[in-house]
């Protein structure tokens, strides 16, 4: 029988992380579950993923931490021995109003800019050299926000664009044995739009597919990326159902 694969998903605990995690193990992948603070949704995801019959290591490690990542790849090979892919999801954000210039402290870009993009970055290097040796495959989720520059904040659509640019870097230095491309999701149903069911709507109803996206959206897309797009790499796939076309 063949040896399973293994997939590494950051922020895993919940929402889109949750649902690409839940979306590999029903492939038969072997899953690490990455988490920084949600550990109860963390181990109910973990619970969830063995009922597909899988094994999987729950891991708890800040991708802003450099070391921490390491640690937590050289576990996931010394628990599974292989690491096949890697979708970096983790992510964080403050909400502050763009036309707020002075609310967009000092300590909100330090963080969002070393979780979303050093903290991606920082996984990709970890795991580089073993998925090499495997043909390996980075999923990066990004977000819409960094192609339109609205969202959030100036600084999450700024860290955003940020990790386009850096998919885009990777695709061509780690190639030909690794592809990296990443994911942009529009307006999706999680906990980051809990409070905003009427902005929800409103934006629902002005995206040519009636709806925003669900976690299993994106989760079916990365699916796609990883196991049938396999002349694809460098790329930044939009999941908005033609919110901004």
């Amino acid at each position: 029988m063949q040896e399973r694969k293994v997939a590494l998903i950051t922020g895993a605990a919940t929402g889109i992380g949750r649902a690409i995690t839940l979306r590999l193990a029903q492939e038969d992948i072997n899953v690490v579950i990455n988490y920084s603070r949600s550990e109860q949704e963390a181990r109910q995801t973990q619970k969830d993923v063995e009922t597909y019959g899988v094994k999987s290591l729950l891991h708890r490690a800040d991708v802003a931490d450099d070391e921490a990542v390491r640690l937590m790849i050289k576990e996931t090979l010394d628990t599974f021995g292989r690491l096949d892919i890697l979708v970096n999801n983790a992510g964080t954000t403050n909400f502050v109003d763009h036309d707020n210039l002075e609310g967009l402290k000092d300590e909100y870009w330090d963080r969002v800019m070393n979780i979303n993009v050093k903290g991606m970055f920082s996984c990709c290097r970890a795991a580089a050299p073993e998925l090499k040796k495997r043909n390996g495959c980075i999923v990066n989720i990004t977000s819409i926000a960094g192609m339109t520059g609205l969202g959030s904040s100036i600084a999450y659509a700024a860290s955003k664009a940020a990790a386009i640019s850096v998919t885009k870097s990777l695709a061509r230095v780690l190639a030909p044995e690794v592809r990296v491309n990443s994911i942009a999701p529009g307006v999706v149903e999680t906990r980051w739009v809990e409070g905003q069911e009427e902005h929800v709507k409103r934006l629902a109803e002005g995206t040519p597919l009636g709806r925003v996206a669900s976690p299993e959206d994106i989760a079916e897309a990365t699916y796609s990326l990883i196991f049938h797009a396999n002349f694809v790499t460098g790329q930044n796939l939009v999941v908005d159902g033609g919110m901004f076309i």
